[in-house]
């Protein structure tokens, strides 16, 4: 049920000596217009004017809870708190109406009761993943500003809004680590009430946010960063020969679409198999996987020893169902396997070290990402990230965020990089992996749909592993290469999912693409 909080948030507002005298300049021309929503002082940034009365927007946090970003036992209270009233304090010329849905039933409550209120328009905060009120909200007509608490609504704003822009919805969308950038947006809200105003919230907005993004620097492609060239019959030739495990979840239309084109086959398991060769596992080998990642590792954070000997029986028992099906790759439903009790141990560290290996494992039976890696191993000899993207546009990055990652990012003979043993970040249980990877280097990002016949394609200059206790553990920040405002375009067509290489993959990419006669979606 909705949580609706009908008091006004209201706090004064400050100014300086010389802000005033200058809104006094800024009030001798309110009286030429019926409504002025706020000048423009000589630091550039925006300051309200009492002018007129104040726009009623409705303050919507969306939230679940439970093993979801950000993650169990999240204090949502206090950072909604927090954030309402930092709100109030730098928009007072803004009646706030807070309210937290959790669900698209509170939604549709929540705008059958605001008929009843004049609200002007609409502020979703995602401070959770997987309401589905969003969309919900964006579709009300009313102007509606979507705004991403990083890593914590990262999927379902970048969602979310790339279709609300796409069905030409009233919707504006902040995706910034930089609160003044939501402060920016919400600030416009102050117009709404002038005449032809609402209706143009979102394409000002943009327009004024697309002011704030960071520019991108330099982006020079290192020569280790180009792979030798690639030999794409040769890649086609493994991918015929190719099996793929999916565990856990039934096989669709995408399966068969790769047989088809690419004679790739898939092995559907359910998870019963899987959790008894984990019970199985040698418990020899199983240590000396162990005792092996330990020792690599930089530190070793929550994770217990049995905790960690328990995610090398998984990998030992992955392998040998690999052996068994003569599979090349495997993916597995892991949230709802061991959300469910079906398995009882993550498959993370495994995953991590078959793609080490020059094999692939994959994240949540993601099945194109895995088609995705398995073709690009072929192709360039690299393993894949398989991460949930978040979007900074305050510093022009993007994060990959996920709690499996290689550590040998060049492939099998390449280096390694350090890392670190964590509990799976959503729910804090099991063993997985923070990768730290090398900066300063080129990466290409991809997703390869043989039923579209299409390739999504971005590319970024690694520049951060992010440390931040919200969202996956790996957090590796890219500086984007080319429009970061188009790069918002693409994701409820795509989904979240994306694999990122290390390297300048773009000839690689095209070379297979021109092969297949595929379009290369440039998606930044």
């Amino acid at each position: 049920m909705a949580t609706c909080q009908n008091t006004n948030v209201r706090c004064p507002f400050s100014v300086s000596r010389r802000q005033f005298l200058h809104g006094c300049a800024c009030a001798s021309a309110a009286a030429l217009l019926p409504v002025l929503p706020g000048c423009v002082c000589e630091d550039g940034e925006e300051k309200e004017t009492a002018a007129g009365p104040k726009p009623r927007v409705r303050l919507v946090f969306t939230h679940t809870g439970g093993a979801t970003w950000p993650n169990v036992g999240y204090d949502y209270e206090g950072r909604k708190k927090a954030l309402a009233e930092s709100l109030a304090k730098e928009c007072p010329g803004i009646e706030l109406l807070p309210a937290t849905v959790r669900n698209g039933g509170e939604a549709k409550k929540l705008l059958e009761e605001d008929k009843t209120r004049e609200v002007d328009g609409y502020i979703v905060y995602m401070v959770g993943l997987w309401t589905g009120a969003p969309p919900l909200i964006a579709a009300a007509g009313k102007p509606t500003l979507l705004v991403d608490d990083l890593y914590a609504g990262s999927g379902e704003f970048l969602i979310q809004f790339a279709a609300a822009r796409r069905a030409g919805r009233n919707v504006a969308g902040v995706s910034s680590s930089r609160f003044k950038d939501v402060v920016a947006a919400v600030r416009g809200f102050g117009s709404v009430k002038q005449p032809g105003k609402a209706d143009r919230f979102a394409a000002d907005c943009m327009a004024a946010a697309r002011k704030r993004y960071q520019a991108a620097g330099p982006l020079e492609t290192k020569r280790e960063d180009r792979p030798p060239a690639c030999d794409v019959d040769e890649c086609l030739k493994q991918l015929r020969g190719s099996t793929i495990l999916l565990v856990g979840r039934k096989p669709g239309g995408f399966e068969k679409a790769i047989e088809a084109a690419f004679g790739t086959k898939t092995v559907a398991l359910d998870f019963p198999p899987l959790e008894q060769a984990h019970k199985e596992a040698d418990a020899a080998e199983a240590e000396r996987w162990a005792a092996q990642w330990t020792r690599g590792a930089e530190k070793v954070v929550e994770p217990s020893a049995e905790e960690i000997r328990k995610s090398a029986a998984m990998y030992v028992g992955m392998r040998k169902l690999m052996e068994q099906h003569q599979a090349r790759a495997i993916t597995i439903n892991c949230l709802g396997g061991f959300y469910g009790g079906r398995i009882s141990a993550y498959p993370c560290l495994g995953f991590c070290q078959l793609n080490n290996d020059g094999l692939v494992g994959a994240c949540e039976s993601d099945m194109r990402s895995t088609f995705t890696m398995l073709v690009m191993s072929f192709l360039t000899g690299r393993p894949g990230f398989i991460s949930d993207p978040v979007l900074d546009t305050s510093r022009n990055q993007i994060i990959y965020a996920h709690c499996v990652a290689p550590f040998k990012v060049y492939g099998p003979s390449g280096p390694s990089n350090p890392y670190h043993i964590r509990s799976h970040s959503e729910d804090r249980k099991g063993a997985a992996l923070r990768s730290l990877m090398p900066l300063g280097r080129m990466t290409t990002t991809v997703e390869v749909d043989p039923p579209r016949k299409q390739i999504v394609f971005h590319q970024g200059k690694a520049v951060a592993n992010i440390d931040e206790d919200k969202a996956c553990r790996t957090k590796l920040a890219a500086e984007v290469k080319g429009d970061m405002d188009k790069l918002m375009n693409y994701w409820d067509q795509w989904g979240w999912h994306r694999v990122t290489f290390y390297g300048d993959l773009g000839e690689p990419v095209r070379q297979l693409a021109a092969k297949l006669a595929y379009e290369v979606v440039e998606e930044a």
